[in-house]
């Protein structure tokens, strides 16, 4: 589709920021953002690709000049994708400068847009040129530009420059701390325990990698068999225990479940030793402490990103020991086992930079949180920096005080011996072929894991693309239940069921090896995932018995009130 072909939006889609995890963990010494704009490689094929292709080439750039020419003329048709938010103000439309502005803006990117496609690239190049492309698109967005921005000069205006000189002071503030990037929340708004992590319980079981929370029952009985929840190792747990009514902890304890919390701690240098098999150890001792708490011989698993892939190698090495009865059934949320062409993989990093990338984190201890939170950002500018730059910057406001967005900021660190593991695993995939990684001294094969699976992805999730996920389903033993949320990575966690919400999910009976065949096969339900969820855990969390009226055991006294102290560790 040339410039001159559109109308709404007028551009080819544009391809889905995502980034597996090898990329994430290894982008701190990939070369700093100049090299995520400018690498020669990408660009050198990109180039060689329009030029065994001089016709196709010459067309498209005389079609942005028909188009181009129709902008000047004032007959252009171009116009934002709907819900692009950077040009709500009626000036970008009604104006008749700031109008030709903004079409040629969109005319330039549909044409690199176009011309990326026509190089026909491999698929590593192609995402390689487009995560580039789109970032220096977004980058030269017109909004970002003081002087030809209709808000930030009304608001320069009826503020006589005041805006400005305090966005100064917020951009030097910003810019003194990493990651060097605007803030994106207000955080004197919200304190972990009274307005996030809030949902009551106690800490029963300390360690030197996590403490396990057990949350105060709300109903009269609840299931006999507990759930253990595994979060995310590189962010803290909260993100399934945010504000009231927003809360996936508040929302299975209010359904009669009895629910334990891992909270990861945050680890420093002397912890650097930390590896997967210390995690998969903490995750078996938390299973053992759930047990014996609740009084039932197995338990549930979620598992949350990175906490799944531990969970998942957990689970493997239980089997491996004739243990694999302990856990009723597994939950994966936005979780990837199988790194097969994940988001960015290979188009972003080499062995050589992922070698770098763990001698970095041996000499410091660990992979700095901080900086993994700019690599996020990063995948979302529009989101995540570029809004900010105008909002604190030129429009001189405040961030909102929104929960997710504080959890994100909220950032751990990751230890050395995780990070090696994790990242040998997404170089490697070795995790989904059986015999080739070892846990706790059993070799890991994700077929013996014989429990029912119940497997959560996101449609625009930009760290975990859906179809990663999906694949969990051919890799692990027993009988799935994927589920798509129409939502981003967040999002999909974070999706409480609501009358005014406009949430919807796709499911499917069958589970067949291409993720778009299920996608072609699966039918739309309106409403939250958790509620489908919730109906398929109680099938696999045994009878209902009187809720227990105090926390813990005599093996496990509670020592400290919910959320505890590892969550507030920075």
């Amino acid at each position: 589709m040339s410039a001159t072909e559109s109308t709404d939006a007028k551009r080819a889609p544009r391809s889905r920021r995502t980034a597996a995890m090898d990329t994430l963990l290894t982008q701190n010494v990939s070369g700093g953002r100049a090299t995520r704009f400018a690498r020669p490689g990408p660009i050198l094929r990109t180039a060689a690709g329009l030029a065994r292709r001089p016709r196709t080439t010459a067309r498209r750039v005389g079609g942005l000049g028909v188009e181009l020419a129709q902008v000047v003329a004032g007959s252009s048709e171009l116009a934002p994708a709907k819900g692009d938010g950077r040009f709500r103000d009626r000036a970008w439309s009604e104006n008749w400068a700031l109008r030709r502005v903004l079409q040629t803006y969109l005319a330039l990117g549909g044409t690199v847009d176009d011309l990326i496609e026509d190089a026909d690239l491999d698929w590593r190049t192609e995402r390689q040129i487009r995560f580039m492309a789109e970032n220096v698109h977004d980058l030269l967005s017109p909004t970002n530009l003081p002087l030809l921005n209709p808000e930030v000069l009304k608001e320069t205006i009826d503020r006589g420059g005041a805006n400005l000189v305090l966005g100064a002071r917020r951009f030097v503030r910003d810019i003194a701390k990493a990651p060097r990037l605007p803030a994106t929340v207000d955080t004197s708004k919200f304190e972990i325990g009274r307005n996030v992590a809030r949902t009551p319980g106690s800490v029963v079981l300390r360690t030197d990698v996590m403490e396990l929370l057990e949350y105060a029952p709300q109903t009269d009985e609840v299931f006999e068999r507990p759930m253990l929840v595994v979060p995310p190792t590189i962010n803290k747990y909260y993100v399934l225990d945010l504000a009231e009514d927003r809360s996936f902890v508040e929302h299975l304890v209010q359904a009669g479940h009895r629910v334990f919390m891992i909270s990861w701690r945050n680890p420093e240098k002397e912890h650097s030793h930390f590896d997967l098999d210390t995690y998969a150890a903490a995750v078996i001792e938390a299973r053992e402490a759930a047990s014996e708490i609740a009084g039932s011989d197995a338990v549930n698993v979620l598992a949350a990103c990175s906490g799944g892939i531990i969970s998942a190698a957990t689970l493997a090495h239980l089997a491996a020991t004739d243990r694999g009865d302990l856990v009723s059934s597994l939950t994966l949320m936005v979780c990837a086992l199988d790194h097969r062409q994940a988001g960015t993989t290979a188009a972003l990093v080499g062995r050589e930079i992922a070698a770098a990338a763990v001698a970095d984190s041996a000499r410091r201890g660990y992979l700095d949180g901080a900086s993994l939170a700019g690599v996020f950002a990063w995948l979302r500018p529009n989101d995540l920096i570029w809004r900010y730059v105008v909002n604190n910057y030129f429009l001189g406001k405040a961030p909102p005080a929104f929960d997710v967005l504080f959890w994100n900021q909220d950032t751990v660190r990751l230890s050395h011996g995780l990070h090696r593991d994790f990242v040998q695993m997404a170089m490697l995939n070795d995790l989904i072929q059986p015999g080739q990684r070892t846990v706790l001294e059993t070799p890991v094969d994700l077929r013996s894991v014989k429990q029912d699976s119940y497997v959560v992805a996101g449609s625009t999730d930009h760290i975990v693309p859906w179809e990663n996920a999906y694949r969990s389903t051919q890799v692990l033993g027993g009988t799935p239940r994927f589920v798509l949320s129409t939502s981003g990575h967040i999002q999909a966690l974070v999706n409480p069921p609501s009358p005014k919400s406009r949430s919807s999910f796709r499911v499917a009976d069958e589970h067949p090896g291409d993720p778009a065949e299920w996608e072609a096969a699966a039918a739309i339900r309106t409403g939250s995932w958790w509620t489908d969820h919730e109906a398929w855990l109680a099938e696999r969390s045994g009878d209902r018995v009187p809720a227990p009226t105090e926390p813990g055991s005599a093996e496990h006294p509670p020592t400290a009130e919910a959320p505890g102290d590892y969550v507030r560790g920075s």
